[in-house]
Protein backbone atom coordinates (compact mmCIF):
# COMPACT_ATOMS: atom_id res chain seq x y z
CA UNK A 1 0.00 0.00 0.00
CA UNK A 2 1.06 3.53 -0.86
CA UNK A 3 0.66 7.17 -0.25
CA UNK A 4 0.25 9.53 -2.85
CA UNK A 5 0.00 13.64 -2.42
CA UNK A 6 -0.43 16.07 -5.83
CA UNK A 7 -0.83 19.88 -6.30
CA UNK A 8 -1.67 21.07 -9.42
CA UNK A 9 -2.74 24.40 -11.30
CA UNK A 10 0.24 25.91 -9.61
CA UNK A 11 0.16 29.33 -11.64
CA UNK A 12 3.70 30.97 -9.17
CA UNK A 13 6.72 29.79 -8.58
CA UNK A 14 6.71 26.16 -7.36
CA UNK A 15 9.88 25.79 -5.44
CA UNK A 16 8.14 27.68 -2.27
CA UNK A 17 5.63 24.52 -2.67
CA UNK A 18 8.48 21.67 -2.30
CA UNK A 19 8.82 21.60 1.55
CA UNK A 20 4.92 21.96 1.98
CA UNK A 21 4.63 18.49 -0.14
CA UNK A 22 6.85 16.40 1.58
CA UNK A 23 5.60 17.52 4.81
CA UNK A 24 2.20 16.46 3.94
CA UNK A 25 3.49 12.87 1.86
CA UNK A 26 5.32 12.56 5.78
CA UNK A 27 2.25 12.06 7.24
CA UNK A 28 1.11 9.01 5.05
CA UNK A 29 4.80 7.42 5.27
CA UNK A 30 3.13 4.73 7.53
CA UNK A 31 1.15 3.66 4.23
CA UNK A 32 4.41 3.63 2.35
CA UNK A 33 7.63 2.92 4.59
CA UNK A 34 10.16 1.67 2.09
CA UNK A 35 10.78 4.48 -0.37
CA UNK A 36 10.07 8.27 -0.56
CA UNK A 37 9.76 9.65 -4.60
CA UNK A 38 8.94 13.62 -5.68
CA UNK A 39 8.85 14.73 -9.02
CA UNK A 40 8.04 18.86 -9.69
CA UNK A 41 7.60 20.57 -12.74
CA UNK A 42 6.42 24.17 -13.74
CA UNK A 43 2.74 24.18 -12.04
CA UNK A 44 2.78 20.76 -10.66
CA UNK A 45 4.45 18.76 -7.57
CA UNK A 46 3.25 14.57 -6.95
CA UNK A 47 5.07 13.03 -3.97
CA UNK A 48 4.89 9.03 -3.51
CA UNK A 49 5.52 6.95 -0.56
CA UNK A 50 6.07 3.41 -1.51
CA UNK A 51 5.14 0.30 -0.51
CA UNK A 52 7.24 -1.99 -2.27
CA UNK A 53 5.08 -5.64 -3.41
CA UNK A 54 5.38 -6.09 -6.99
CA UNK A 55 9.25 -5.24 -8.56
CA UNK A 56 10.83 -4.03 -5.69
CA UNK A 57 14.54 -3.52 -6.91
CA UNK A 58 13.33 -1.11 -9.83
CA UNK A 59 9.65 0.19 -9.37
CA UNK A 60 10.46 2.81 -7.10
CA UNK A 61 7.46 6.13 -8.01
CA UNK A 62 6.93 8.11 -9.23
CA UNK A 63 7.33 5.76 -12.46
CA UNK A 64 8.22 7.84 -15.82
CA UNK A 65 7.90 7.43 -19.84
CA UNK A 66 11.16 6.94 -21.33
CA UNK A 67 10.86 10.46 -22.83
CA UNK A 68 10.24 11.72 -19.27
CA UNK A 69 7.25 13.64 -20.67
CA UNK A 70 4.45 11.64 -18.67
CA UNK A 71 4.73 10.94 -15.07
CA UNK A 72 2.42 8.78 -13.20
CA UNK A 73 2.30 8.35 -8.87
CA UNK A 74 -0.29 5.25 -8.14
CA UNK A 75 -1.37 3.76 -5.18
CA UNK A 76 -2.51 0.18 -6.06
CA UNK A 77 -2.14 -3.03 -8.10
CA UNK A 78 -3.31 -3.52 -11.38
CA UNK A 79 -4.19 -7.46 -11.72
CA UNK A 80 -3.93 -7.59 -15.11
CA UNK A 81 -0.95 -5.82 -16.30
CA UNK A 82 0.45 -8.69 -18.26
CA UNK A 83 -2.53 -8.95 -20.33
CA UNK A 84 -2.50 -5.87 -20.86
CA UNK A 85 1.30 -5.32 -22.05
CA UNK A 86 0.73 -8.46 -24.02
CA UNK A 87 -2.10 -7.11 -25.83
CA UNK A 88 -2.06 -3.58 -25.78
CA UNK A 89 1.30 -2.34 -25.36
CA UNK A 90 3.84 -4.33 -27.56
CA UNK A 91 5.49 -1.65 -28.81
CA UNK A 92 6.09 0.37 -25.86
CA UNK A 93 9.24 0.88 -24.12
CA UNK A 94 8.54 -0.56 -20.78
CA UNK A 95 11.61 0.69 -17.50
CA UNK A 96 10.36 -1.27 -15.14
CA UNK A 97 8.61 -4.74 -14.22
CA UNK A 98 5.93 -2.75 -12.22
CA UNK A 99 2.46 -3.50 -12.65
CA UNK A 100 1.45 0.24 -12.49
CA UNK A 101 3.96 0.97 -15.35
CA UNK A 102 1.27 -0.26 -18.02
CA UNK A 103 -1.31 2.47 -17.19
CA UNK A 104 1.31 5.10 -18.70
CA UNK A 105 1.29 2.86 -22.24
CA UNK A 106 -2.53 2.52 -22.07
CA UNK A 107 -2.56 5.92 -21.35
CA UNK A 108 -0.02 7.38 -24.42
CA UNK A 109 -2.57 4.64 -26.83
CA UNK A 110 -6.10 5.29 -25.62
CA UNK A 111 -5.82 8.65 -22.94
CA UNK A 112 -8.74 8.58 -20.26
CA UNK A 113 -10.38 6.26 -21.82
CA UNK A 114 -7.19 3.67 -20.70
CA UNK A 115 -9.21 3.60 -17.01
CA UNK A 116 -11.88 1.10 -18.24
CA UNK A 117 -9.20 -2.09 -19.58
CA UNK A 118 -7.61 -2.04 -15.99
CA UNK A 119 -8.77 -5.02 -13.49
CA UNK A 120 -7.17 -3.74 -10.22
CA UNK A 121 -7.40 -1.79 -6.92
CA UNK A 122 -5.72 1.95 -7.53
CA UNK A 123 -5.88 5.88 -7.20
CA UNK A 124 -2.89 7.46 -9.25
CA UNK A 125 -2.10 11.14 -10.62
CA UNK A 126 -0.68 10.85 -13.74
CA UNK A 127 1.11 14.49 -15.48
CA UNK A 128 1.69 14.82 -19.27
CA UNK A 129 4.72 17.38 -19.46
CA UNK A 130 4.24 17.70 -23.02
CA UNK A 131 0.35 18.69 -22.88
CA UNK A 132 0.49 20.57 -19.37
CA UNK A 133 -2.80 18.36 -18.39
CA UNK A 134 -3.21 15.56 -15.52
CA UNK A 135 -5.38 12.51 -15.15
CA UNK A 136 -6.23 11.32 -11.86
CA UNK A 137 -8.47 8.34 -11.44
CA UNK A 138 -10.27 6.03 -8.55
CA UNK A 139 -11.08 2.50 -9.10
CA UNK A 140 -14.44 1.03 -9.34
CA UNK A 141 -15.23 0.15 -5.95
CA UNK A 142 -13.24 2.95 -3.98
CA UNK A 143 -11.03 -0.32 -2.35
CA UNK A 144 -8.13 2.18 -2.71
CA UNK A 145 -8.78 5.62 -0.49
CA UNK A 146 -8.38 9.09 -2.64
CA UNK A 147 -9.56 12.85 -1.37
CA UNK A 148 -9.03 15.82 -3.02
CA UNK A 149 -9.54 19.63 -2.91
CA UNK A 150 -8.34 23.49 -3.10
CA UNK A 151 -6.43 25.53 -0.74
CA UNK A 152 -7.42 29.40 -0.58
CA UNK A 153 -5.46 30.16 -3.54
CA UNK A 154 -7.53 28.01 -6.40
CA UNK A 155 -4.65 25.17 -6.35
CA UNK A 156 -5.66 21.79 -6.60
CA UNK A 157 -4.99 18.80 -4.71
CA UNK A 158 -4.99 15.31 -4.06
CA UNK A 159 -3.62 12.97 -1.28
CA UNK A 160 -4.45 8.73 -0.04
CA UNK A 161 -5.95 10.29 2.96
CA UNK A 162 -7.27 13.52 4.49
CA UNK A 163 -4.99 14.05 6.88
CA UNK A 164 -2.72 15.32 4.42
CA UNK A 165 -4.90 17.66 3.65
CA UNK A 166 -6.42 18.99 6.80
CA UNK A 167 -5.06 22.03 7.38
CA UNK A 168 -3.42 22.76 3.74
CA UNK A 169 -7.32 22.86 1.16
CA UNK A 170 -9.69 25.14 2.72
CA UNK A 171 -12.45 22.47 1.18
CA UNK A 172 -11.64 19.00 0.69
CA UNK A 173 -13.68 15.62 0.34
CA UNK A 174 -13.77 12.15 -0.92
CA UNK A 175 -12.57 11.28 -4.79
CA UNK A 176 -15.46 9.61 -5.74
CA UNK A 177 -14.87 5.43 -6.86
CA UNK A 178 -15.55 4.56 -10.67
CA UNK A 179 -14.83 8.45 -11.52
CA UNK A 180 -11.58 10.71 -12.85
CA UNK A 181 -10.80 14.19 -13.40
CA UNK A 182 -8.54 15.44 -16.62
CA UNK A 183 -6.84 18.68 -15.98
CA UNK A 184 -7.17 22.21 -16.08
CA UNK A 185 -10.82 21.43 -15.14
CA UNK A 186 -10.94 18.85 -12.70
CA UNK A 187 -14.29 17.70 -12.71
CA UNK A 188 -15.43 14.51 -12.14
CA UNK A 189 -16.34 11.82 -14.99
CA UNK A 190 -17.80 8.71 -14.11
CA UNK A 191 -15.66 6.05 -16.39
CA UNK A 192 -17.54 2.54 -14.31
CA UNK A 193 -21.16 2.10 -15.37
CA UNK A 194 -21.61 -1.60 -15.02
CA UNK A 195 -25.34 -2.65 -16.17
CA UNK A 196 -25.97 -4.51 -12.97
CA UNK A 197 -26.12 -1.22 -11.38
CA UNK A 198 -30.09 -1.13 -12.38
CA UNK A 199 -32.59 -3.74 -11.59
CA UNK A 200 -34.21 -3.19 -14.52
CA UNK A 201 -30.61 -4.09 -16.78
CA UNK A 202 -30.49 -7.61 -15.26
CA UNK A 203 -31.11 -10.70 -17.61
CA UNK A 204 -31.23 -14.06 -17.33
CA UNK A 205 -28.16 -15.54 -18.07
CA UNK A 206 -28.44 -19.03 -16.18
CA UNK A 207 -25.40 -18.08 -13.75
CA UNK A 208 -25.41 -20.54 -10.79
CA UNK A 209 -22.63 -21.34 -7.95
CA UNK A 210 -20.02 -23.35 -10.54
CA UNK A 211 -19.81 -20.12 -12.32
CA UNK A 212 -19.45 -18.47 -8.97
CA UNK A 213 -16.96 -20.83 -7.84
CA UNK A 214 -14.67 -20.82 -10.58
CA UNK A 215 -14.61 -16.61 -10.90
CA UNK A 216 -13.97 -16.35 -7.51
CA UNK A 217 -10.86 -18.85 -8.23
CA UNK A 218 -9.72 -16.80 -10.74
CA UNK A 219 -10.30 -13.72 -8.82
CA UNK A 220 -8.01 -15.12 -6.11
CA UNK A 221 -5.10 -16.75 -8.07
CA UNK A 222 -5.17 -12.70 -9.96
CA UNK A 223 -4.76 -11.24 -6.67
CA UNK A 224 -1.77 -13.89 -5.45
CA UNK A 225 1.05 -11.47 -7.12
CA UNK A 226 3.51 -10.94 -5.10
CA UNK A 227 7.22 -10.35 -4.91
CA UNK A 228 7.26 -10.22 -1.04
CA UNK A 229 5.92 -12.57 1.62
CA UNK A 230 1.98 -12.56 1.89
CA UNK A 231 -0.70 -13.86 4.11
CA UNK A 232 -4.43 -14.69 4.94
CA UNK A 233 -7.06 -12.89 6.78
CA UNK A 234 -8.95 -16.18 8.39
CA UNK A 235 -11.93 -15.07 10.62
CA UNK A 236 -13.31 -18.52 10.77
CA UNK A 237 -16.64 -16.85 9.19
CA UNK A 238 -17.55 -17.87 5.02
CA UNK A 239 -15.69 -15.54 3.20
CA UNK A 240 -12.08 -15.02 4.36
CA UNK A 241 -12.37 -18.87 4.94
CA UNK A 242 -13.50 -19.24 1.22
CA UNK A 243 -10.71 -16.84 -0.06
CA UNK A 244 -8.17 -18.70 1.90
CA UNK A 245 -8.58 -22.73 0.55
CA UNK A 246 -9.03 -21.21 -2.66
CA UNK A 247 -5.16 -19.02 -2.21
CA UNK A 248 -4.09 -22.51 -0.96
CA UNK A 249 -4.97 -24.14 -4.57
CA UNK A 250 -2.44 -21.57 -5.82
CA UNK A 251 0.11 -20.67 -3.63
CA UNK A 252 2.60 -23.26 -4.13
CA UNK A 253 3.30 -21.53 -7.75
CA UNK A 254 4.78 -18.40 -8.62
CA UNK A 255 1.50 -16.27 -10.33
CA UNK A 256 4.20 -13.81 -11.77
CA UNK A 257 5.66 -16.40 -13.80
CA UNK A 258 2.48 -18.07 -15.05
CA UNK A 259 2.91 -21.05 -12.48
CA UNK A 260 5.83 -22.36 -14.38
CA UNK A 261 7.96 -21.80 -11.70
CA UNK A 262 7.86 -22.28 -7.45
CA UNK A 263 6.51 -19.95 -5.02
CA UNK A 264 9.41 -18.04 -3.55
CA UNK A 265 7.10 -17.74 -0.10
CA UNK A 266 5.05 -21.34 -0.44
CA UNK A 267 3.78 -22.04 3.12
CA UNK A 268 0.38 -20.52 3.47
CA UNK A 269 -0.23 -18.31 6.89
CA UNK A 270 -3.40 -17.24 8.01
CA UNK A 271 -3.77 -14.99 10.54
CA UNK A 272 -7.25 -13.89 13.11
CA UNK A 273 -7.99 -12.49 16.22
CA UNK A 274 -10.28 -12.67 19.24
CA UNK A 275 -10.85 -12.12 22.90
CA UNK A 276 -10.00 -15.65 24.20
CA UNK A 277 -12.72 -17.65 23.71
CA UNK A 278 -14.07 -15.67 20.64
CA UNK A 279 -17.02 -17.70 18.19
CA UNK A 280 -14.24 -16.17 15.07
CA UNK A 281 -11.03 -17.80 16.93
CA UNK A 282 -12.99 -21.25 17.09
CA UNK A 283 -14.42 -21.18 13.62
CA UNK A 284 -10.72 -19.68 12.27
CA UNK A 285 -8.61 -22.60 13.94
CA UNK A 286 -11.03 -25.64 12.46
CA UNK A 287 -10.87 -23.97 8.93
CA UNK A 288 -7.48 -23.41 9.09
CA UNK A 289 -6.53 -27.12 10.11
CA UNK A 290 -8.77 -28.16 7.46
CA UNK A 291 -7.05 -26.08 4.47
CA UNK A 292 -3.78 -26.83 5.64
CA UNK A 293 -2.29 -22.75 7.01
CA UNK A 294 0.43 -22.08 9.11
CA UNK A 295 -2.21 -20.56 11.43
CA UNK A 296 -1.67 -17.51 14.01
CA UNK A 297 -4.10 -16.87 16.67
CA UNK A 298 -3.87 -13.63 18.24
CA UNK A 299 -5.56 -13.13 21.72
CA UNK A 300 -6.37 -8.83 22.42
CA UNK A 301 -8.17 -7.37 25.78
CA UNK A 302 -11.00 -5.47 25.81
CA UNK A 303 -8.77 -2.64 27.65
CA UNK A 304 -6.35 -2.45 25.03
CA UNK A 305 -8.73 -1.91 21.97
CA UNK A 306 -10.32 0.59 24.37
CA UNK A 307 -6.41 2.13 24.57
CA UNK A 308 -5.81 1.82 20.82
CA UNK A 309 -9.32 4.14 19.91
CA UNK A 310 -7.13 7.71 19.82
CA UNK A 311 -5.07 6.01 17.34
CA UNK A 312 -7.36 4.00 15.01
CA UNK A 313 -9.59 6.85 14.61
CA UNK A 314 -6.35 9.16 13.58
CA UNK A 315 -5.67 6.44 11.02
CA UNK A 316 -9.13 5.72 9.61
CA UNK A 317 -10.29 9.08 9.66
CA UNK A 318 -13.94 8.46 10.74
CA UNK A 319 -16.30 8.24 13.56
CA UNK A 320 -18.63 5.93 11.99
CA UNK A 321 -19.60 3.24 14.82
CA UNK A 322 -19.57 0.41 13.01
CA UNK A 323 -16.17 1.11 11.25
CA UNK A 324 -14.25 1.91 14.73
CA UNK A 325 -15.63 -1.10 16.67
CA UNK A 326 -14.11 -3.51 13.88
CA UNK A 327 -11.18 -1.53 12.75
CA UNK A 328 -9.85 -1.89 16.69
CA UNK A 329 -9.41 -5.60 16.19
CA UNK A 330 -8.19 -5.30 12.94
CA UNK A 331 -5.43 -2.32 13.69
CA UNK A 332 -4.23 -4.39 16.61
CA UNK A 333 -3.84 -7.71 14.02
CA UNK A 334 -1.95 -5.60 11.60
CA UNK A 335 0.86 -4.49 13.50
CA UNK A 336 1.66 -8.03 14.59
CA UNK A 337 1.43 -9.34 10.91
CA UNK A 338 3.75 -7.01 9.90
CA UNK A 339 5.99 -7.90 12.78
CA UNK A 340 6.41 -11.08 11.37
CA UNK A 341 7.75 -9.66 7.98
CA UNK A 342 4.35 -9.91 6.07
CA UNK A 343 3.90 -6.82 3.54
CA UNK A 344 0.25 -8.03 1.89
CA UNK A 345 -2.51 -10.16 2.78
CA UNK A 346 -5.87 -11.19 0.89
CA UNK A 347 -9.72 -10.97 2.94
CA UNK A 348 -13.09 -11.64 2.51
CA UNK A 349 -14.41 -7.99 2.54
CA UNK A 350 -17.20 -6.96 -0.32
CA UNK A 351 -19.18 -10.48 -0.17
CA UNK A 352 -21.77 -9.63 2.15
CA UNK A 353 -22.39 -6.36 -0.08
CA UNK A 354 -22.59 -8.30 -3.44
CA UNK A 355 -24.82 -11.34 -1.49
CA UNK A 356 -26.87 -10.05 0.70
CA UNK A 357 -25.07 -11.34 3.32
CA UNK A 358 -25.96 -8.76 6.46
CA UNK A 359 -28.51 -10.78 8.56
CA UNK A 360 -31.57 -7.77 7.65
CA UNK A 361 -31.21 -9.05 4.26
CA UNK A 362 -33.68 -11.65 5.96
CA UNK A 363 -36.42 -9.09 5.68
CA UNK A 364 -36.14 -8.10 2.32
CA UNK A 365 -39.38 -7.84 0.75
CA UNK A 366 -38.43 -8.78 -2.78
CA UNK A 367 -36.16 -9.51 -5.39
CA UNK A 368 -35.87 -6.21 -6.32
CA UNK A 369 -35.60 -4.72 -3.09
CA UNK A 370 -32.75 -7.20 -2.38
CA UNK A 371 -30.56 -6.34 -5.23
CA UNK A 372 -31.46 -2.46 -4.76
CA UNK A 373 -30.19 -2.89 -0.99
CA UNK A 374 -26.66 -4.80 -2.43
CA UNK A 375 -26.22 -2.14 -5.16
CA UNK A 376 -26.55 0.92 -2.27
CA UNK A 377 -23.86 -1.08 -0.24
CA UNK A 378 -21.66 -1.36 -3.15
CA UNK A 379 -22.10 2.30 -3.78
CA UNK A 380 -21.19 3.10 -0.48
CA UNK A 381 -18.64 0.44 0.13
CA UNK A 382 -15.40 3.09 -0.33
CA UNK A 383 -16.92 5.05 3.05
CA UNK A 384 -17.02 1.91 5.44
CA UNK A 385 -15.27 -1.58 4.72
CA UNK A 386 -13.11 -0.59 1.85
CA UNK A 387 -11.77 2.42 4.17
CA UNK A 388 -11.61 0.06 7.30
CA UNK A 389 -9.32 -2.68 5.71
CA UNK A 390 -7.38 -0.39 3.47
CA UNK A 391 -6.66 1.90 6.51
CA UNK A 392 -6.71 -0.39 9.49
CA UNK A 393 -3.72 -2.51 7.59
CA UNK A 394 -1.88 0.28 5.76
CA UNK A 395 -1.16 2.26 9.47
CA UNK A 396 1.35 -0.30 9.82
CA UNK A 397 2.56 -0.39 5.80
CA UNK A 398 0.43 -4.09 5.57
CA UNK A 399 -1.51 -4.17 2.07
CA UNK A 400 -4.81 -5.95 2.11
CA UNK A 401 -6.36 -7.24 -1.24
CA UNK A 402 -9.93 -7.90 -1.82
CA UNK A 403 -10.75 -10.93 -4.49
CA UNK A 404 -14.53 -10.08 -4.04
CA UNK A 405 -14.36 -7.08 -4.99
CA UNK A 406 -12.63 -7.99 -8.12
CA UNK A 407 -13.85 -6.14 -11.54
CA UNK A 408 -14.16 -9.25 -13.56
CA UNK A 409 -15.42 -11.43 -10.44
CA UNK A 410 -18.24 -8.61 -9.53
CA UNK A 411 -19.33 -8.71 -13.34
CA UNK A 412 -20.24 -12.52 -12.58
CA UNK A 413 -21.48 -12.33 -9.06
CA UNK A 414 -24.11 -9.41 -9.53
CA UNK A 415 -25.54 -10.28 -12.63
CA UNK A 416 -26.52 -13.55 -10.27
CA UNK A 417 -30.17 -13.46 -10.15
CA UNK A 418 -31.39 -11.90 -6.96
CA UNK A 419 -33.59 -14.61 -6.22
CA UNK A 420 -31.15 -16.96 -6.02
CA UNK A 421 -29.53 -14.84 -3.60
CA UNK A 422 -32.32 -13.94 -1.40
CA UNK A 423 -32.61 -15.66 1.86
CA UNK A 424 -35.04 -16.39 4.77
CA UNK A 425 -38.35 -18.75 5.44
CA UNK A 426 -35.57 -21.08 6.46
CA UNK A 427 -32.90 -20.35 3.55
CA UNK A 428 -29.47 -19.05 4.74
CA UNK A 429 -27.69 -16.11 3.70
CA UNK A 430 -25.68 -16.87 1.34
CA UNK A 431 -26.60 -19.65 0.17
CA UNK A 432 -25.75 -19.60 -3.29
CA UNK A 433 -22.26 -18.95 -2.29
CA UNK A 434 -22.09 -21.79 0.18
CA UNK A 435 -22.98 -23.80 -2.38
CA UNK A 436 -19.96 -22.55 -4.77
CA UNK A 437 -17.64 -23.86 -1.58
CA UNK A 438 -18.53 -27.07 -1.64
CA UNK A 439 -15.90 -29.38 -1.06
CA UNK A 440 -13.58 -27.16 0.43
CA UNK A 441 -14.23 -26.47 3.86
CA UNK A 442 -16.13 -28.47 6.35
CA UNK A 443 -19.56 -28.52 6.94
CA UNK A 444 -20.03 -26.06 10.14
CA UNK A 445 -17.72 -23.56 8.20
CA UNK A 446 -19.31 -23.41 5.15
CA UNK A 447 -23.03 -23.59 7.13
CA UNK A 448 -21.80 -21.03 9.86
CA UNK A 449 -24.13 -18.34 10.18
CA UNK A 450 -22.76 -14.66 9.36
CA UNK A 451 -21.20 -12.98 12.37
CA UNK A 452 -19.92 -9.63 11.82
CA UNK A 453 -16.42 -8.96 12.50
CA UNK A 454 -17.17 -6.57 15.50
CA UNK A 455 -18.90 -9.48 16.77
CA UNK A 456 -17.26 -12.51 16.11
CA UNK A 457 -14.06 -11.65 17.88
CA UNK A 458 -16.05 -11.42 20.96
CA UNK A 459 -19.68 -10.39 22.36
CA UNK A 460 -17.69 -8.82 25.14
CA UNK A 461 -15.65 -6.73 23.17
CA UNK A 462 -18.96 -4.41 21.99
CA UNK A 463 -20.91 -5.25 25.26
CA UNK A 464 -17.96 -3.72 27.39
CA UNK A 465 -16.74 -0.63 24.72
CA UNK A 466 -20.08 0.98 24.38
CA UNK A 467 -20.52 0.26 28.32
CA UNK A 468 -17.29 2.51 28.81
CA UNK A 469 -17.98 5.49 26.32
CA UNK A 470 -21.88 5.70 27.51
CA UNK A 471 -19.75 6.38 31.12
CA UNK A 472 -17.47 8.94 29.53
CA UNK A 473 -20.19 11.14 27.65
CA UNK A 474 -22.74 12.29 30.49
CA UNK A 475 -26.99 12.80 29.70
CA UNK A 476 -25.96 17.09 29.88
CA UNK A 477 -22.69 16.38 26.86
CA UNK A 478 -24.97 14.55 24.80
CA UNK A 479 -28.17 17.07 25.46
CA UNK A 480 -26.04 19.69 23.38
CA UNK A 481 -24.30 17.37 20.66
CA UNK A 482 -26.14 19.47 18.07
CA UNK A 483 -24.58 22.87 19.22
CA UNK A 484 -21.25 21.12 19.60
CA UNK A 485 -21.35 19.36 16.33
CA UNK A 486 -23.52 21.47 13.74
CA UNK A 487 -22.68 19.10 10.80
CA UNK A 488 -23.73 15.27 11.16
CA UNK A 489 -24.79 15.52 15.02
CA UNK A 490 -23.62 12.71 17.08
CA UNK A 491 -27.08 10.58 17.06
CA UNK A 492 -25.66 8.05 19.99
CA UNK A 493 -23.19 8.38 23.24
CA UNK A 494 -20.84 6.07 21.56
CA UNK A 495 -20.76 8.20 18.47
CA UNK A 496 -20.51 11.40 20.35
CA UNK A 497 -17.59 9.98 22.22
CA UNK A 498 -15.47 8.86 18.46
CA UNK A 499 -16.33 12.35 17.49
CA UNK A 500 -14.95 14.19 20.18
CA UNK A 501 -11.64 12.20 19.44
CA UNK A 502 -12.00 12.77 15.80
CA UNK A 503 -12.62 16.27 15.73
CA UNK A 504 -9.32 16.89 17.64
CA UNK A 505 -7.31 15.07 15.11
CA UNK A 506 -9.36 16.80 12.19
CA UNK A 507 -11.30 19.57 12.93
CA UNK A 508 -12.77 21.41 9.96
CA UNK A 509 -16.20 21.27 8.51
CA UNK A 510 -14.47 19.65 5.27
CA UNK A 511 -13.30 16.23 7.41
CA UNK A 512 -16.95 16.21 9.70
CA UNK A 513 -18.56 16.15 6.20
CA UNK A 514 -16.11 13.29 4.59
CA UNK A 515 -17.75 10.85 7.33
CA UNK A 516 -21.50 9.66 6.79
CA UNK A 517 -23.71 9.68 9.70
CA UNK A 518 -26.83 7.34 8.93
CA UNK A 519 -29.26 5.53 10.96
CA UNK A 520 -28.67 1.87 10.63
CA UNK A 521 -29.30 -1.73 11.83
CA UNK A 522 -26.88 -4.64 11.04
CA UNK A 523 -25.04 -2.24 8.56
CA UNK A 524 -28.38 -1.65 6.66
CA UNK A 525 -28.68 1.66 4.81
CA UNK A 526 -31.31 3.63 6.14
CA UNK A 527 -33.85 2.99 3.24
CA UNK A 528 -33.79 -0.65 4.52
CA UNK A 529 -34.87 0.30 7.77
CA UNK A 530 -37.97 0.36 6.16
CA UNK A 531 -38.54 -3.44 5.73
CA UNK A 532 -39.58 -4.04 8.88
CA UNK A 533 -41.51 -2.31 11.63
CA UNK A 534 -38.71 -3.50 14.08
CA UNK A 535 -35.98 -1.60 12.45
CA UNK A 536 -37.39 1.52 12.83
CA UNK A 537 -37.17 1.66 16.45
CA UNK A 538 -33.69 0.70 16.49
CA UNK A 539 -30.07 1.93 15.65
CA UNK A 540 -28.24 -0.28 16.48
CA UNK A 541 -25.22 -1.62 13.47
CA UNK A 542 -24.30 -5.18 15.53
CA UNK A 543 -25.42 -8.30 13.85
CA UNK A 544 -27.04 -9.28 16.89
CA UNK A 545 -29.63 -6.72 16.49
CA UNK A 546 -31.64 -8.85 14.24
CA UNK A 547 -33.73 -11.40 15.73
CA UNK A 548 -32.32 -13.89 13.22
CA UNK A 549 -28.90 -13.93 14.89
CA UNK A 550 -27.73 -17.00 16.67
CA UNK A 551 -25.07 -16.79 19.26
CA UNK A 552 -21.77 -18.80 17.98
CA UNK A 553 -20.44 -21.32 20.26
Amino acid sequence: MCGIVAMFEVKEEITKYRTQILSQARKLRHRGPDWSGIYMSEDCIMAHERLAIVDPASGRQPLYSSDGQIVLAVNGEIYNHQELRKNHCQAYDFQTESDCEVIIALYKLYGSDCISLLNGMFAFALYDAENGTYLIARDHMGIIPLYHGHDAQGHYFIASELKALEGICSSYEPFLPGHYAQGPDPILHKWYDPSWQSYDRLCSNGIGARDIQLALKSAVKRQLMSDVPFALLLSGGLDSSLVTAMARLFAERRIESGNSESAWFPKLHSFAIGLKGSPDLAAAKKAADHIGTVHHEIHFTVQEGFDALRDVIYHLETYDITTIRASTPMYLLARVIKSMGFKMVLSGEGSDEIFGGYLYFHKAPDAESFHEECVRKLESLHLYDCLRANKSLAAWGVEGRVPFLDKEFMEVAMHLSPKQKMCGSGKIEKHVLRQAGEGLLPEEILWRQKEQFSDGVGYDWINQLKALVNKAISDEQFALASERFPIHPPLTKEEYYYRSIFEEHFPSDSAAKAVPSLPSIACSSPIALEWDEAFRAQNEPSGRAIGVHSASL
